[in-house]
């Protein structure tokens, strides 16, 4: 399939402009290349974390931007509680999972929702359950009903891209890498998939797909795939692993965490597989939503502000300190963490206080997570209850007063493939202090509009909240780099663009022309 760059205006700043649609994605006759997302999550009709929001916001602006883009992901009990209103999408077809014959259909929302066209796979054994994973454990026939993703859309992708040359495939995360094994192998002597180019998104490696080796016919895949070539990986089964074997091409979400997975610290152990990609790798930072996330029209704070008009943000700190019970102090900076209050995260760093006490500051905590972490900083709280709060109450509207009200925002991780808070804060005027890792190293500047450290010790981080909170005493040299952090561009518009490369390289690669050889 040949394939031509379009001239183009630029993409919308957001998915609530009015894009002029043209197509970046083009044939040779002038038609668009589909794309066809598959997905365990998508925002907002579910979602655990930033997979469901990257899906979403990627998608959408490609949408916005001419080409025909779909997402595929499970019909969820929690998507039925979004989309009142569901329709067939054809007729209901059969799929081969091993051993057992299951029937598959696809449903879409009766009224047409902004943005990409989304589908959703129906079974209800599957997905009609109270969690999308599990509930408190994972559940134990994840590789099944996961699987069954897979095959299905790949059973159905004729006919949600009916185009005569296929469409490209983008398939997220572990949870959908088993669709590329069985393109190229269950489905590789059909005509329509012999040239369908087939992208991996890495969101997360920490998250890989593992189980044990016996599952392999349960699922139906023969046991020749089960080689350290594709899918074994230490006596199981590594899902992850099968879907970087058969990619025409990779991405994860930020160009440091590119190089990182490539070593065998930074690799989750797949370090080699990442490094033998070679120019099929490519590293784009997620983009985030410029009109969701913009402090001067923001209706979940107390006031807004711009870069030139500071002033609102003085009323969202002294908000932010009511809503928490912290004392209301202007003098010393509320230092807040919004995320999942988990070991990646850095917590270790945070629990025993030591870091916590190397400056006059306040501390804000928001998110669920793990008890060994939140029983810690609850006592913590309970010893300083004007400096310290801590709440499990995560809601997306909290996340909004907590961001806007602080004056810093603590992301000290073990590793962060991207991160999307750090982006959102600089928004807010709010600067980053994190670990210099992943996507934290591409989007903030230290000492500029934010504070960056290297070892992953409590020494490093206390060490770097005594440099911030001794900035924060200058105003004017704060009030600098709060507007510095302000004017950064992170919209989605910058980062789907990117993806242009990722796609011609793909389509080269499933032509035979682009793979390179060991």
């Amino acid at each position: 399939m040949a394939v031509r760059r379009e001239r183009t205006s630029k993409a919308p700043r957001a998915p609530r402009a009015k894009p002029r649609r043209r197509s970046v994605l083009q044939t040779n006759a002038g038609e668009p290349i589909p794309i066809v997302h598959l997905a365990a999550e998508c925002w907002p009709f579910a979602r655990t974390g930033g997979l469901g929001e990257a899906v979403a916001s990627l998608a959408t602006y490609q949408a916005a931007a001419g080409l025909p883009t779909t997402v595929v992901m499970p019909l969820y009990r929690a998507v039925r509680k979004v989309v009142r209103q569901l329709e067939p999408f054809g007729e209901p077809f059969l799929v081969q999972l091993g051993p057992t014959l299951e029937s598959a259909r696809l449903m879409r929302p009766k009224r047409r929702m902004r943005g990409a066209n989304v589908l959703f796979i129906e079974h209800e054994g599957f997905f009609d359950r109270p969690g999308l994973y599990g509930e408190g454990k994972d559940y134990g026939d994840n590789y099944r009903r996961f699987a069954f993703l897979s095959l299905a859309a790949i059973a159905a992708l004729p006919q949600v891209a009916p185009f005569p040359g296929g469409a490209i495939l983008h398939a997220h995360d572990w949870h959908a890498a088993p669709a590329l094994v069985y393109l190229r192998t269950v489905f590789a002597g059909h005509s329509y998939y012999r040239h369908v180019p087939a992208v991996l998104s890495v969101h997360n490696a920490g998250y890989q797909g593992h189980f044990p080796a016996e599952t392999l016919p349960d699922i139906g895949l023969p046991w020749e795939l089960y080689t350290w070539r594709v899918l074994e990986w230490y006596e199981r089964v590594n899902w992850l692993k099968g879907g970087l074997a058969f990619a025409d091409a990779v991405v994860t979400v930020s160009a440091t965490h590119a190089r990182e997975l490539q070593t065998a610290d930074g690799g989750f152990g797949l370090g080699d597989t990442f490094h033998t990609l070679r120019d099929r790798l490519f590293g784009i930072v997620n983009g985030i939503d410029h009109d969701l996330w913009d402090p001067g029209n923001d209706k979940d704070i107390v006031a807004p502000f711009t870069a030139q008009q500071l002033d609102g943000k003085r009323r969202c700190k002294a908000a932010l300190q009511e809503r928490f019970g912290l004392a209301h102090r202007l003098d010393v900076p509320v230092l807040s963490m919004a995320a999942r209050l988990v070991a990646q995260k850095g917590l270790d760093l945070l629990v025993d206080g030591a870091a916590i006490g190397v400056a006059d500051a306040q501390y804000v905590f928001l998110g669920q997570g793990d008890d060994r972490y939140i029983q810690p900083l609850r006592v913590l709280a309970a010893r300083f209850p004007d400096r310290i709060a801590v709440e499990t109450g995560f809601t997306d509207a909290l996340e909004h007063v907590v961001i806007a009200g602080a004056d810093m925002l603590l992301m000290p991780c073990q590793y962060e493939p991207c991160g999307l808070t750090q982006m959102r804060a600089q928004r807010y005027g709010t600067l980053p202090l994190a670990r210099r890792t992943g996507g934290l190293n591409d989007t903030i500047d230290d000492g500029v509009t934010g504070f960056l450290f290297d070892q992953f010790s409590t020494d490093a981080l206390a060490h770097t909240i005594a440099r911030a909170v001794h900035h924060y005493g200058d105003a004017a040299g704060w009030r600098a780099r709060m507007r510095k952090a302000m004017a950064k561009n992170f919209s989605w518009e910058r980062s789907a663009l990117k993806y242009l490369a990722v796609y011609l390289k793909a389509l080269e690669v499933a032509e035979g022309t682009g793979r390179a050889t060991d």
